[in-house]
């Protein structure tokens, strides 16, 4: 069974393009059993050249579904699929890369058009999808459009099929994600831990740790890290001799962890975790007319953020969601730069702020929402989140803003003040990276159990 696939994306750097289309044929080599095409809602800009490459513009994509919404259809029609694709290394690339960002493992097998035609139709002037149906007699509409291209795209692979006539080529040409040997005594070190969340640390033959690690599944990370091919992997293969881990159930503890143990033993292999691992934040200050405005900014320790990110695009993102829930002005948010009103304002998905005829007060009162819900400047608080058994939950603690620590207690143990908590609590440092990991931990999870702590006394 195959699928064949187009997207079309909204450009921009490598690993950082959003998808804006999808088109699925769902094919069993003799007719067409399913499909799916949609536009998406990819939750950043466009780039001008793609725009007028493609057609598609961020006002067509406004009201078009999420990734994340389209995500179990996508799997679905394509679960037991050779996902086939021309130039399959970039839509495979850009289908994994959008399921990371879910924190899904996204795996199928690829056969690439490009490859097949180069091998079962030499000699041509250009493999480029366009002049090579064209060349071919293959009829051709809604260049760059995912359905248009993955139309031509099945009828080229129909024409190819029939070419193979030892139906050997195509199966020679499946690609499938690589397998590699590994020695003998790595593979008893994988054996050795479980696939479990929480840190591992990696050591060489005197016992140095040389790398510190999180994951929520210990054993398929450290495969990963015996069967890479980068330079760093195949240094640590050649050192490490050991690993050794703790296990967190909960991604938020092993995080925090891994943050502090690096900072703390400066591994050599973790060179870029020692530095702070954000680089925006949220700020927000109140105009001349008495509106809060939000602004993204690069990160500066001397003001105090809302909430911080990773990168800009992250931080952009979450801005969009956050005009979207709360129906906040694009011009006060720093999305749309205008003199005017703002883009939201002429789908009536504004209500004027940005030409002053909301109220401020009224106004503010949204903003007020965001900023209450990520910020917890003197709060006293606890984050509940998984143990590491079945009858264990975690503890992270919040104490008068400040990041004191984090535990773990028996679900039979009742926890309600912060007296009982400090006493299961092992301290550990408040610093900007462990602040921004809660803040974004909380921001992604949004189930996530959060219990007021009232009546303490610093």
């Amino acid at each position: 069974m195959y699928a064949i696939v187009d997207i079309e994306t909204t450009g921009g750097k490598y690993n950082e393009e959003g998808m804006t289309e999808i088109a699925i044929y769902k094919y069993d080599g003799h007719e067409i059993v399913d499909q799916f095409i949609s536009l998406i809602n990819p939750e950043r800009e466009i780039q001008p050249f793609v725009v007028n490459l493609t057609g598609i513009s961020s006002s067509m994509l406004t009201n078009a579904p999420k990734f994340y919404e389209v995500a179990k259809r996508i799997v679905e029609i394509t679960d037991g699929c050779i996902i086939v694709a021309h130039n399959a290394k970039f839509d495979y690339r850009i289908l994994t890369t959008e399921f990371k960002r879910l924190e899904y493992t996204y795996e199928r097998k690829t056969l690439c058009t490009v490859e097949l035609a180069k091998n079962l139709i030499p000699g041509k002037d250009s493999y480029s999808l366009g002049k090579l149906v064209r060349a071919l007699g293959i009829p051709l509409s809604d260049r760059h459009r995912a359905s248009g291209d993955a139309q031509a795209t099945l009828k080229l692979f129909k024409l190819l099929l029939a070419k193979d006539t030892q139906k050997t080529i195509i199966q020679e040409k499946i690609r499938t994600a690589p397998k590699f040997q590994i020695e003998p005594r790595l593979k008893e070190i994988i054996e050795e831990v479980p696939s479990e969340t929480g840190v591992y640390y990696m050591h060489k033959k005197n016992g140095d740790i040389i790398y510190i690690g999180k994951s929520k599944n210990i054993k398929k990370r450290v495969n990963q890290h015996f069967t890479g091919t980068t330079a760093k992997s195949k240094k640590m293969q050649l050192l490490v001799t050991a690993v050794t881990y703790e296990k967190t159930g909960s991604e938020l503890v092993a995080l925090l962890k891994e943050c502090e143990e690096v900072k703390r033993k400066k591994p050599i292999f973790n060179r870029a975790l020692r530095r702070t691992i954000f680089t925006h934040a949220l700020y927000s200050f109140h105009d001349d007319n008495g509106y809060i405005n939000l602004k993204i900014d690069k990160a500066d320790g001397r003001k105090q953020a809302i909430t911080t990110f990773s990168n800009r695009q992250s931080a952009k993102s979450f801005m969009f969601k956050m005009v979207e829930n709360h129906k906040l002005c694009q011009k006060l948010t720093g999305l749309y730069p205008t003199n005017s009103n703002c883009f939201n304002y002429t789908i009536k998905e504004c209500n004027g702020a940005c030409l002053l005829e909301e109220e401020a007060d009224s106004y503010n009162e949204r903003v007020h929402k965001v900023l209450e819900k990520y910020k917890y400047d003197n709060q006293n608080m606890v984050i509940i989140d998984k143990g590491r058994d079945v009858d264990e939950r975690s503890a992270i603690l919040i104490e008068n803003g400040v990041f004191k620590g984090l535990g773990f207690y028996n679900l039979n143990y009742q926890i309600n003040n912060m007296d009982i908590l400090e006493s299961i609590i092992t301290p550990m440092e408040n610093n900007r990276d462990a602040q921004h990991i809660i803040h974004s931990y909380l921001r992604r999870n949004k189930r996530l159990k959060v219990i007021q702590l009232q009546n303490h006394q610093p």
